[in-house]
């Protein structure tokens, strides 16, 4: 069982940045960060696998920075260049499977391990 824990989570204003963390327990091949907005469904952000492979939404592409420090087993999304429309709640996600080779746009179905979640709350 593989217990997902975020942080780093907050108010900030548009242009600025915020990094979050995900502190996991147990083998994870592959991780991600997904966020739901109010109203709307979870989008995938970003992921990366345990082979250091990463991929990116074409909305945070160049602004966001996903990367893993393997000694720790913690994840991270480094933000920066902030919108108001990045506002929502950041989930962290994580699974026992190497999921990048075969898949480009991942959905909620291919993680089986997820955190609570962490707020970003961006203003105008």
């Amino acid at each position: 069982q593989v217990q997902l824990v975020e942080s780093g989570g907050g108010s900030v204003q548009a242009g600025g940045s915020l990094r979050l963390s995900c502190a996991a327990s147990g083998y994870t091949a592959s991780m991600a960060w997904f966020r739901q907005a109010p109203r709307k469904e979870r989008d995938w952000v970003a992921a990366i696998d345990s082979d250091g492979s990463t991929i990116y939404a074409d909305s945070v592409k160049g602004r966001f920075t996903i990367s893993k420090d393997n000694a720790k087993n913690t994840l991270y999304l480094q933000m920066n260049s902030l919108k108001p429309e990045d506002t929502a709640m950041y989930y962290c996600a994580a699974d026992g499977k190497l999921l990048l080779r075969w898949i480009s746009r991942p959905v909620p179905a291919d993680f089986g391990y997820w955190g609570q979640g962490t707020q970003v709350t961006v203003s105008s």
